[in-house]
């Protein structure tokens, strides 16, 4: 094996500072396309143009974080494969998030919502996501090589030095008068050695934690940031459902009088899954069991209010999951407790019953279920069976499985969806 010289050592020390810079750029890449679709979101719920300023910065903010971390990187055939791809699906991603804004801009609200709806963005941003976490392990890869090839190259140094000054002892000895100038020259220069040694490891060690603590103040703001749009975003929802409810009041047909109230209860359940991240801390994750038991309440006291005696009972397993799933559930448990309330019971009170548990193989299960008259002939729903549609959809998006039981009697409804492992 080749002994290291000093210019093995600055070629390690370059492969960190590299492999750092490229995965800190990865990561603000990232997290600014987040936040771009995110005010992107936040404007199409809520039509309210604040969003667009934060989205034409975080735009911008990812074109830059894109060329410095083209410029970080070490090229290679399959780097610049990645980044060709890369660049493919960034455009694509703006351009969908810009059509998208420019259909509600210009009111056609039906053509933005299946332009989101098509989840193309969505596919996107998975496979824009792949190829960052690529790059990012590339990087940490390389990081590990550097720091093991810096390490071994100071212990090489420290063995050289301690070589020659052996050597140097028994020159001494041997040729005491002719080498005493030429010893000490060779010593002054091995203490310089070390002491250059010891400034750049304490310079990468330096490097290392100035990165770490931008690495972490920027997480940290983008934690702030969508804990803020989720908020923002409850908030407008909060005065959509005034707005529906107020709509309601001035309607007379008593169809349509009910239609808004649903709609209200809708609206509702998708808000109070941006309340949840918000008020807990942790804007990555939602406490199902508390954002359900929060919409059960609600629930109950407006079927009370509105005169059905049905009573609720509900037993649910703590479960963290991410806020687009837990809208979904949300969504579909609202839909079959209000269909149980209105139908189970006509002449008489009952119990409706809600469970939530985990399974094996990180699957979880909702139930809700009743001791009523059942679903009525062959199956067939109750109502405009709006809410089926609207509950099989909502399966379909989370791949869920859905399944109608009759109890005799009564009918239990059960949700089977995917609970992906918790993420500290």
């Amino acid at each position: 094996m080749r002994a290291p010289d000093w210019q093995d050592f600055h070629h390690a020390t370059g492969l960190v500072d590299a492999a750092i810079c490229s995965a800190f750029n990865c990561r603000s890449l990232r997290s600014a396309l987040q936040n771009a679709e995110s005010s992107q979101r936040g404007f199409l719920v809520g039509g309210n143009e604040i969003y667009l300023a934060p989205y034409g910065n975080a735009k911008t903010q990812a074109r830059v974080q894109f060329e410095r971390l083209k410029a970080s990187l070490f090229r290679s055939s399959q780097i610049d494969r990645m980044i060709k791809r890369l660049t493919d699906l960034i455009a694509e991603k703006v351009d969908e998030m810009d059509r998208a804004i420019a259909l509600k801009g210009d009111l056609h609200d039906a053509d933005a919502l299946a332009l989101f709806r098509s989840n193309r963005g969505k596919a996107l941003m998975d496979e824009a996501n792949v190829f960052l976490s690529s790059i990012i392990r590339i990087s940490d890869e390389r990081l590990t090589t550097g720091i093991t090839e810096q390490r071994r190259n100071a212990t090489w140094l420290r063995w050289v030095s301690v070589i020659g000054g052996l050597i140097i002892i028994i020159i001494i000895i041997i040729i005491v008068g002719g080498v005493t100038i030429t010893i000490f020259r060779y010593a002054r220069e091995i203490a310089e050695t070390r002491d250059e040694v010891q400034v750049l490891n304490a310079s990468l060690e330096q490097r290392v934690r100035s990165r770490t603590a931008d690495l972490i103040v920027a997480r940290d703001n983008a934690e702030v940031l969508l804990a803020e749009v989720n908020h923002r975003v409850a908030n407008s929802l909060s005065m959509v459902s005034a707005l529906v409810r107020l709509q309601s009041k001035g309607v007379k047909d008593q169809v349509a009088k009910d239609a808004l109230k649903e709609t209200q209860g809708r609206i509702d359940a998708i808000s109070a899954v941006h309340k949840s991240p918000y008020s807990s801390g942790d804007a990555r994750f939602v406490d199902l069991d508390q954002y359900l038991s929060g919409l059960l309440t609600n629930v109950e006291t407006s079927m009370r209010n509105e005169g059905h005696g049905a009573s609720l009972r509900y037993d649910l397993e703590p479960l963290k999951l991410k806020p687009d799933l837990s809208v979904n559930l949300g969504v579909i448990m609202n839909e079959w407790v209000i269909n149980a309330f209105k139908y189970a019971y006509p002449d008489r009170a009952g119990e409706v019953r809600v469970h939530l548990k985990r399974l094996p193989e990180g699957r979880a299960e909702l139930i809700v279920e009743d001791d009523g008259v059942g679903r009525g002939v062959e199956g067939v729903p109750k109502g405009s069976g709006l809410g089926t549609r609207i509950v099989n959809a909502m399966a379909r998006t989370i791949g869920a499985e859905v399944e109608y039981i009759a109890r005799h009697p009564g009918t239990g409804a059960r949700l089977a969806f995917p609970s992906p492992a918790e993420i500290a």
